[in-house]
C-alpha cells in the first residue's frame, strides 16, 4: 500500500514538471515570436494574455462543451437507478459530493468523467457499457472516473488541453511569419538574424509535436493512477479488471461523437483499433493488457 502512494506522489510531482515545461514552451514561443517584430517583452507579454485569458474560459465553461460536443444527456435516478446507485455509493465511500450522471447513446463499452472540481463534476457512460457490465464491473469504471474527479485529474488534463492549444496556436503564427517575413526585413542578411529565423523555425515545427507528446505521457500515467486509485475505492481489483477486458473484446469501440481533443477523457481509447507504431506513439492511453496485468497483480 505504502509503494502504491509512494508512486501517487512520484507521478503527481511529474505531472506539475510537465506542466511547467508548457509554460517554458510558451514562454519560449513567445520570445522568438516578438524578437520577429522587435520586442521580445511584447512577445511573451502576448503569449502570457493568450494562456491566460484562454484558460480561464476552458476552466468554467469546457466541462459543458465536452459533454455537450460528446452528445450526453443527462438523466435521472428514475431512468437508470443501477447507475445512480452505483454513483451515490462510490462517492459516499470517497467522501465526495455525488457526481451528475450523463449517458451516451452508443453501443461502445465506454465512459469518461469531466468537471474542474469535485463539487462541479460529471461522469458520463454509454448505453452499451451499461448494458454489458455486471454490478462489480460498473462499480470499477465509475470507481475509475470518480478516482479522476477527487485527483483533480479533470482539471488537469483539461488546463492540458487548453496550454497544447495555445502552444500549436503561436506556433502557427510563428511558422507563418518567419515563412512570409517579420517586421524589419533590412536585417534579413544578418547571420544572427538569420540563425534567429532558422531557430524559431524548428521551435515553431516541434513544438506542438513536444505539447501533443506531453499532453499524451501525462494521460497515460494518471490512468494507471486511476486504476490503482479505483481498486482502493472498490477493495475488489478484478472488478475494475473485468470490466477493461470486456473493453479491450469490444468489436466496435468507436464512440461516434469522439475526437481528438476528448479522447484522453475516455477509459479506454474511443476509436478503432489499430496496430502500427505511429498510433500506439500518439495513443492517450496505455495499453489495455499492461492495465489489466497491474491489477489483477494487486
Amino acid at each position: 500500500m505504502r509503494l502504491m502512494f509512494n508512486e501517487v506522489n512520484s507521478n503527481k510531482l511529474k505531472s506539475l514538471l510537465l506542466l511547467s515545461f508548457f509554460i517554458i514552451l510558451i514562454g519560449l514561443l513567445g520570445a522568438v515570436f516578438g524578437i520577429a517584430y522587435g520586442s521580445t517583452y511584447m512577445g511573451i507579454g502576448v503569449a502570457v494574455v493568450a494562456s491566460v485569458v484562454y484558460s480561464l474560459i476552458a476552466f468554467y465553461s469546457g466541462d459543458r462543451l465536452i459533454l455537450g460536443i460528446s452528445g450526453a444527456k443527462p438523466v435521472t435516478k428514475k431512468e437508470y437507478p443501477y447507475l445512480y446507485n452505483t454513483l451515490e455509493g462510490l462517492a459516499l465511500a470517497a467522501g465526495m459530493p455525488t457526481p451528475n450522471a450523463y449517458v451516451i447513446e452508443d453501443s461502445a463499452l465506454n465512459a469518461f468523467a469531466t468537471g474542474r472540481d469535485p463539487k462541479n463534476a460529471s461522469i458520463a457512460v454509454t448505453t452499451g457499457l451499461l448494458k454489458a457490465m455486471n454490478r462489480q464491473e460498473l462499480e470499477g469504471v465509475v470507481a475509475h472516473e470518480m478516482s479522476h474527479i477527487k485527483n483533480y485529474d479533470v482539471r488537469f488534463m483539461m488546463l492540458t488541453v487548453v496550454l497544447v492549444g495555445v502552444v500549436t496556436l503561436l506556433s502557427d503564427m510563428l511558422l507563418r511569419t518567419f515563412l512570409w517575413g517579420g517586421k524589419d526585413r533590412k536585417r534579413e542578411g544578418n547571420q544572427v538574424t538569420l540563425v534567429l529565423i532558422l531557430a524559431g523555425i524548428a521551435l515553431a515545427v516541434l513544438t506542438p509535436l513536444i505539447g501533443q507528446l506531453v499532453k499524451l505521457a501525462i494521460s497515460r500515467r494518471r490512468e494507471f493512477l486511476a486504476d490503482a486509485n479505483a481498486a482502493v475505492l472498490t477493495r475488489y481489483p478484478p472488478g475494475l479488471a473485468g470490466a477493461l477486458k470486456k473493453i479491450s473484446k469490444d468489436p466496435d469501440p468507436l464512440v461516434d461523437t469522439a475526437n481528438k481533443a476528448t479522447a484522453h477523457l475516455f477509459i479506454s481509447t474511443p476509436f478503432r483499433k489499430k496496430d502500427h507504431f505511429l498510433v500506439k506513439l500518439f495513443s492517450t492511453h496505455p495499453p489495455i493488457g499492461e492495465r489489466i496485468k497491474r491489477l489483477e497483480e494487486m
